[in-house]
C-alpha cells in the first residue's frame, strides 16, 4: 500500500478545531497531524516527510519547509493572505502557496463595517424617526417632492458623519482585521492597527494600515474595531481609562467577544458623551438582559451576535482547505495560488 499523502498543519490546534479536520478529512489514503505544542524541534520532526503544510497563524519558515523535504507539494494558508510564509523559501523550494479567503472573517468585517455606517449615518433614530413621525415636532407637515423640492434631513440630525478621511483603529490584525482594513481602505478612510505581532511592511502597504501603539491608536482614531481574542490578558482591555482616551467624537464597535469591554465603565461613558456611540453584536451576558443599561441609551446600535452570518465560519473554511489539498493530493495543481512578487 502506497505511504499516505500526509497534511501537517503547524499550529498547535485547539481541540475544536482539530477535531474538526478529522472530521472532514477527504476520503483516501491522507492523514492529518499537528503539534500538541509550540516547540519548534517536535514541529520540525512532524513535518518531516508532509505533502502538504497548513498555517493557521505560526510563519512557515525555510527551516520548516526544508524540514519537509523533497515530497512537500503545498503550502496551505488559511486565510487571504501568505503574510505566514517565507514566499522566497518556498519558490527556491519549488513549493506553490495557495491562499483561502475566510468567509466567516469576511461576514464579520462586513457586520463592524455596518455597526459603522449606522453609527455614522444615524441609521437607526432615522429609522424609528420616520415610523414614529418626529417630523411633526419639527412643525413639518408631509408635501410632494420634486427633483429639487424635497425635505432634506427632515428630522433635523445636526451630526452626521462621512467615513471618507477619517481614522479606523482596528484592534487585533488577524483575518478579520485584514478584511476590516480592505473594506475601510475602500471607504477611503485612514487605518491603523495594534497587534502583537507586526505585520511584514508589504502587507501593511497592501492593506493600506499603519501599525500604532494601543494607547495612541485610541486617541487617534474616529473608529476603533475590536477583533482579538478573549483571553485572561484580554479581559475588560477596554475599561474605563482606555475608553477616556477616545476623541468624544468617535465610535466604539465591538463585533469579537462581550468581555473585552467593561459594559458598566461603556455605559457611563456614553451616557456622558465622553464618546458619540458605540457599536455591538457582543456581550458579557448574551442574550442582553431585560432592562440593561444598554437598552436605555439612545447613542448605541445593538445587535443579536450576528456578526459570523451564514458563512459557515472555521468549518466552512477548514472543508475549502481540506478541498484544495484533496485536488493536490489527486494530482492537480492548488487552487488560489500566489506568488512571491505579488507581494513585494
Amino acid at each position: 500500500m502506497p505511504e499516505p499523502f500526509r497534511i501537517v498543519a503547524v499550529d498547535p490546534l485547539p481541540p475544536r478545531l482539530k477535531d474538526l479536520f478529522v472530521e472532514q478529512l477527504p476520503e483516501g489514503n491522507i492523514v492529518f497531524v499537528c503539534p500538541e505544542g509550540p516547540g519548534i524541534e517536535g514541529l520540525l520532526a512532524l513535518a518531516a516527510g508532509a505533502q502538504a503544510l497548513v498555517t493557521r497563524q505560526r510563519l512557515i519558515t525555510a527551516e520548516i519547509i526544508a524540514a519537509a523535504g523533497a515530497g512537500l507539494r503545498m503550502i496551505q494558508v488559511m486565510g487571504r493572505l501568505p503574510d505566514r510564509v517565507d514566499l522566497r523559501a518556498a519558490r527556491e523550494a519549488g513549493v506553490p502557496v495557495a491562499v483561502m479567503p475566510h468567509g466567516g472573517a469576511i461576514a464579520v468585517a462586513e457586520h463592524a463595517m455596518a455597526l459603522l455606517l449606522a453609527l455614522a449615518r444615524k441609521i437607526v433614530p432615522g429609522h424609528a424617526g420616520v415610523i414614529s413621525a418626529r417630523f411633526r415636532d419639527r412643525g413639518l407637515e408631509p408635501a410632494r417632492t420634486s427633483e429639487w423640492s424635497f425635505a432634506f434631513n427632515w428630522l433635523g440630525f445636526g451630526d452626521m458623519v462621512e467615513l471618507r478621511g477619517k481614522t479606523l483603529g482596528i484592534v487585533g490584525m488577524g483575518e478579520i482585521g485584514k478584511e476590516l482594513a480592505r473594506r475601510a481602505v475602500a471607504f477611503e478612510m485612514h487605518v491603523l492597527y495594534f497587534d502583537l505581532n507586526r505585520l511584514p511592511e508589504p502587507y501593511e502597504r497592501l492593506l493600506g494600515a499603519r501599525p500604532a501603539a494601543l494607547d495612541d491608536l485610541l486617541a487617534q482614531a474616529d473608529a476603533v474595531s475590536l477583533h482579538i481574542p478573549h483571553t485572561k490578558e484580554t479581559e475588560h482591555i477596554m475599561d474605563a481609562r482606555r475608553l477616556s482616551l477616545m476623541k468624544p467624537t468617535a465610535f466604539l464597535i465591538n463585533a469579537a467577544r462581550g468581555g473585552l469591554v467593561d459594559e458598566t465603565a461603556l455605559v457611563a461613558c456614553l451616557r456622558e458623551h465622553k464618546i458619540a456611540g458605540a457599536g455591538l453584536d457582543v456581550f458579557e451576558v448574551e442574550p442582553l438582559p431585560a432592562g440593561h443599561p444598554l437598552l436605555s441609551l439612545e447613542n448605541v446600535v445593538l445587535a443579536p451576535h450576528v456578526g459570523g452570518g451564514a458563512a459557515g465560519g472555521q468549518r466552512l473554511l477548514i472543508r475549502q482547505v481540506l478541498d484544495n489539498i484533496a485536488h493536490v493530493a489527486a494530482g492537480a495543481f492548488p487552487r488560489n495560488v500566489v506568488s512571491e512578487t505579488s507581494f513585494h
